[in-house]
């Protein structure tokens, strides 16, 4: 199966809008002497490297198995996945708090706060565009499910990171607006210095939860529950199934290798049986087209 459409859709999307806004907010941050601006550079910077790295993955797990790698490479976007994590963790997180405290340390007055107000508010409105392409493509996987569960469950670790890039970058760029404001109004630069490494704490908190979500894809899950409680369901309706014993999944990447222990309905012949699983097998991969591997073992007990 190839890459989704949907997530390589909004995986553009983020990307496009984080350099025209990187762009933005470095000249903004060189005129104006803004940490928090400078801070919001870095990530929109970083985030654009990784939108990168989702491509290249992405590009990377749709290469045919071969002899060292029989299942595929289709794990390989976690790879990539945890690595965009690190970065947001390290360039833009790290990278932030350390500004922040730089700023704190060394105190400057901003030159010019209403150039750093106008890029914060295009900045804002080109997030909300990005962020609303990627939840075009999370609403097609949500089912129903509230965003948090989605992102505990879902298996699409591009669009994991996207979302939560996006939803950064949002948080992030309220904050700075709020620290550029106060440090206007008041006069005291100290406000853009906490802004700034209150977006460092963000980047930094956002970055974990990513990670433990890729870090789960990674060690090997299985498809989601309502996917394998499908499966399930499409095993037991089946003539040809008698009984299903055990049903085990992995998600390798868009696709899925798929184990079934079943006690199967007598025909009569071994050729008999043997047509019986191959209907259920075909059947089954027309219901399931992520189920790239099939592995079908009859038996008459559990053990």
């Amino acid at each position: 199966m190839s890459a989704k459409p949907d997530s390589i859709k909004s995986i553009l999307y983020a990307l496009f809008a984080n350099l025209a806004i990187a762009i933005a907010k470095a000249g903004a941050a060189f005129w104006t002497g803004s940490g928090a601006m400078m801070a919001e550079a870095i990530h929109s910077l970083a985030d654009s490297c990784n939108q990168l790295l989702l491509l290249f993955g992405m590009k990377q797990s749709r290469r045919p198995p071969d002899l060292d790698y029989p299942l595929g490479y289709g794990k390989s976007i976690y790879f990539w996945s945890f690595l965009v994590a690190v970065i947001l963790f390290s360039l833009g997180g790290m990278f932030s708090v350390y500004e922040g405290v730089h700023k704190f340390n060394h105190p400057e007055p901003l030159n010019s706060p209403m150039i750093a107000i106008g890029v914060l508010v295009f900045a804002i409105i080109a997030e909300s565009v990005s962020l609303w392409g990627c939840m075009q493509a999370v609403d097609k996987e949500r089912h129903g499910r509230r965003l948090s569960l989605w992102f505990r469950e879902s298996r699409s670790s591009e669009l994991i990171v996207v979302f939560g890039e996006d939803v950064a970058a949002l948080l992030g760029l309220a904050l700075a607006l709020l620290a550029v404001l106060a440090a206007a109004i008041t006069g005291n630069p100290v406000y853009d210095a906490l802004g700034t490494i209150t977006i460092g704490v963000l980047l930094i908190v956002i970055a974990f939860m990513l990670a433990v979500e890729v870090k789960d894809l990674l060690i090997g899950q299985g498809v989601e529950i309502h996917i394998s409680d499908r499966m399930r369901r499409f095993l037991l309706e089946r003539p040809e199934v008698d009984k299903l014993y055990n049903l085990l999944s992995l998600q390798m990447g868009p696709d899925a290798m798929v184990a079934v222990k079943a006690k199967m309905h007598p025909t009569g012949s071994e050729e008999g049986l043997l047509n019986a699983i191959n209907r259920v097998e075909h059947d089954f991969r027309q219901a399931f087209p992520m189920a790239k591997w099939l592995f079908f073992e009859p038996d008459n007990r559990d053990n």
